[in-house]
């Protein structure tokens, strides 16, 4: 599992080597350094630099301040379908880029992809704005590996369970986290994506990537409209309030999903379900299941629980783009119930 016994290559037809599991990143060590083709593979290494600090402060608060705009804008002018079909599409391709993409295929293995669609998932991921995929992936892999204990970059019960202590970890889980100058380790937790060449290469390609979110959503609303006012309302509608509310969704499966819903699986954490988040986070918020069986590619197993993450995996599947995909059986559902006593 280190990084520098083998050397990195192009990236293979199908995908990567298996993600680690959660009892092996618990056991693994800081290794020797990459070989120099990975080094600097996502912009920062194990500390931000001061300008990735000013971006991280601008991705966080320039769309927020969007939404806050978004509420008189509505009320006076409404929302034009233009803005409506491309915030739609834009978020459900950012978006389904994290939940499939980021985090059941890169995290966790869920399922083995073609090469065009590894790359595709890490395009459309980054697309979301929350960090190169390699960065992404070493904190969440953090995450299970100290869910809930000393070492989880983000739990909301960090600072005790009192209503101050609980109420302070709440902002640090859902935000304040990612101001942490220091880094998750990704030659620890993300070895397997170091030495994968169309990863790394993903990786570096963030800023550009950041910048096509940005002007891709204005320029399809200039040329849809034939106007500079619609290209406008599609930056605001469908490039920063998007990306607000994406962003939102995401930092609430850490946050609000450790503190609030129902525990119908037995964990080692405080992981809940949230339904009032599965359609937004498509499907993510049934994070309770997630933590029981983190290499399911269905996190909404039980009735009537949306996971349009796994249908559109279902597709893939179909489509022969992605092959050994680890769907729930119903033993291994039961054998994670909690009991009815």
């Amino acid at each position: 599992m280190t990084p520098s016994s083998t050397a990195v290559t192009d990236g293979p037809t199908y995908a990567a080597a298996p993600a680690p599991t959660e009892e092996q990143l618990t056991k693994l060590q800081p290794s020797s350094p990459l070989p120099s083709a990975a080094a600097g593979a996502t912009l920062g290494g194990e500390r931000k630099h001061l300008w990735e600090q000013v971006a991280l402060y601008a991705f966080v608060i320039l769309p927020l301040v969007a939404v806050a705009a978004a509420v008189p804008l509505l009320w006076n002018r409404g929302i034009g379908w233009h803005d409506v079909v491309l915030s739609a599409v834009c978020y459900a391709i950012a978006g389904h880029g994290i939940t499939i993409g980021f985090h059941r295929y890169f995290t966790h293995g869920s399922f083995k992809a073609k090469r065009p669609l590894k790359i595709a998932l890490g395009i459309a991921g980054s697309m979301a704005i929350e960090g190169p995929v390699v960065r992404w992936v070493a904190d969440h892999r953090r995450h299970h590996a100290f869910s809930d204990r000393d070492g989880d970059p983000h739990s909301p019960w960090r600072y005790g369970e009192s209503f101050r202590g609980l109420t302070k970890g709440l902002f640090h889980a859902h935000v304040a986290w990612l101001f942490d100058l220091e880094q998750t380790s990704q030659q620890r937790y993300a070895p397997d994506l170091l030495r994968d060449r169309d990863v790394v290469r993903v990786s570096r390609a963030f800023p550009w990537i950041v910048a096509a979110s940005l002007l891709a959503p204005a320029v399809l609303g200039g040329l849809w409209s034939m106007s500079w006012s619609g290209a406008l309302s599609a930056f605001f509608w469908a490039g920063l309030v998007r990306i607000a509310v994406l962003h939102h969704v995401t930092w609430s499966i850490n946050s609000v999903c450790h503190v609030f819903g129902n525990k119908p699986f037995k964990t080692r954490d405080r992981s809940a379900n949230f339904w009032p988040l599965a359609f937004l986070s498509m499907g993510e918020s049934w994070h309770n299941l997630h933590h029981a069986d983190p290499t399911s590619a269905r996190h909404g197993v039980l009735k009537g629980q949306l996971d349009t993450s796994a249908e559109i995996i279902r597709l893939f599947e179909g489509l022969g783009w992605a092959y050994d995909v680890r769907w729930p059986s119903q033993e291994r559902i039961a054998a994670r119930r909690v009991s009815a006593g």
